[in-house]
């Protein structure tokens, strides 16, 4: 490890040149809201976030995970990312740093690696992949890495960037790569201690220090924000645990992570652990969020400035309710630039002609949900249009407690879940 003298580390510092990092996360390429596509204002989005990349005149772009929606992407999909990160890049002249998410496969987003490293753009998803060292024709030059690691140096920038990274991989990977037989051993530790002496290792005050990862993090002590209903829970069997913030390495000046969708940080101090939120609202939990990307400015051994940028393309997603249709229809044709959960409080059934009126009044109803009044049944007991957002657990245990009249216990619901995670490597 390199030591120079403080007072000459700090004269250094002071005359350097910031770096600008561009944080971005969660695109789920491919992904639709039931039977609608997103793949037109997932175009249209990314060529925003292009934009923003070239008129902050970022140095480095850091994509956090859930590139893709599944692990078998379409064509369409497949060539919008690569036409995406061909821009972002500026044919070779920014790196961009991606890592793989828990929608993503593992395989398939470090298949690319060895042509897309000529670019500027660099995958990873194995902890056990080593990506080489060496120098590109652009003048950027991988100078130093390992399992979880790269450290690239930027022509232009008088100190390298370092970056732990930390994709996501479920219990069994991950204990596969990091060798870990006991399963009494939080994982959140062995984790721990693999990012320290990765730290230890190459993040001293003379570059600037990051860590790019997908996960859920709280802050220890906290209560954890409720995951997206769009996206698949970690917090099961087969999947890993919650990580606290505290796990990450006290060298790191900011954090970079992907999985939750709304834009907030996980713990301000004593660096920043920053969600960037995902560039489109992908279920209607988040309806009336504000979707953001991170700008990111420093230098070594000084805190990190960072701000949000909000994306304004992209329809919004609408949970609206009525009473009466002549109210709803005047909302509908108001607003038809969204698309909308509608739920509409009845005697009865909702009519024919009623259905008819609301579908002709707007091209991007998803749902229609009929709320009966007066219907002596608790609306919390009863199953909605919108409960199949859910997750896989939560629907058989709403299934479960509706057939025994109880939820079912640890052990029931650890063979469930065993049998998702192995559902999901198929």
């Amino acid at each position: 490890m390199i030591h120079l003298n403080p007072n000459r580390l700090t004269i250094l510092l002071s005359t350097m040149k910031q770096i600008k990092i561009l944080h971005t996360a969660d695109w789920h390429l491919g992904k639709r809201l039931q039977e609608a596509s997103r793949l037109e204002e997932q175009k249209l989005v990314l060529e925003e976030i292009i934009d923003i990349a070239n008129s902050e005149d970022v140095d480095l772009v850091l994509l956090a995970g859930d590139i893709f929606d599944g692990f078998n992407p379409s064509h369409e999909a497949i060539e919008l990312l690569y036409k995406t990160l061909r821009k972002l890049s500026k044919n070779g002249q920014r790196p961009v740093v991606a890592i793989s998410g828990n929608h993503d496969s593992s395989q398939f987003i470090e298949a690319p690696d060895p042509l897309a490293r000529e670019m500027g753009i660099f995958f990873y998803s194995r902890y056990d992949s080593i990506i080489p060292t060496g120098k590109l024709d652009s003048g950027i030059e991988v100078v130093a890495s390992d399992k979880g690691f790269i450290s690239l140096q930027l022509p232009h920038l008088d100190f390298p960037v370092r970056i732990i990274l930390a994709p996501y991989a479920n219990e069994v990977s991950l204990r596969t790569y990091l060798g870990e037989g006991d399963r009494e051993n939080e994982l959140r530790k062995v984790l721990e201690e693999k990012w320290k002496n990765l730290a230890d290792q190459f993040c001293d005050n003379s570059g600037l220090n990051v860590f790019l990862g997908h996960f859920f993090f709280v802050k220890e002590g906290t209560t954890p924000e409720k995951e997206p209903e769009s996206e698949r829970p970690i917090l099961h069997v087969g999947g890993t645990q919650a990580l606290y913030t505290s796990n990450i390495p006290s060298q790191i000046q900011y954090a970079a992570l992907g999985h939750l969708h709304r834009y907030h940080a996980a713990s301000k101090s004593p660096f920043p652990v920053v969600y960037s939120s995902s560039p489109l609202a992908y279920s209607f939990s988040e309806a009336g969020q504000e979707k953001q990307v991170v700008l990111i400015t420093g230098i070594p051994n000084e805190p990190i400035n960072y701000q949000p940028i909000a994306l304004k393309q992209g329809r919004k997603l609408e949970r609206k309710k009525f009473s009466d249709l002549p109210s709803a229809l005047e909302w509908l044709e108001n607003n038809p630039y969204c698309f909308v959960e509608l739920t509409y409080e009845t005697d009865d059934a909702i009519d024919a002609a009623t259905r008819k009126s609301l579908l002709q009044a707007h091209d991007w109803i998803i749902n229609i949900i009929p709320q009966i009044k007066n219907l002596g049944i608790d609306q919390d007991q009863q199953l909605q249009v919108k409960d199949l957002e859910k997750d896989m657990t939560s629907l058989f245990k709403m299934y479960y407690q509706s057939e025994k009249g109880q939820l079912p216990n640890e052990a029931l619901l650890s063979v469930f879940n065993e049998i998702l995670s192995q559902d999901d490597k198929i």
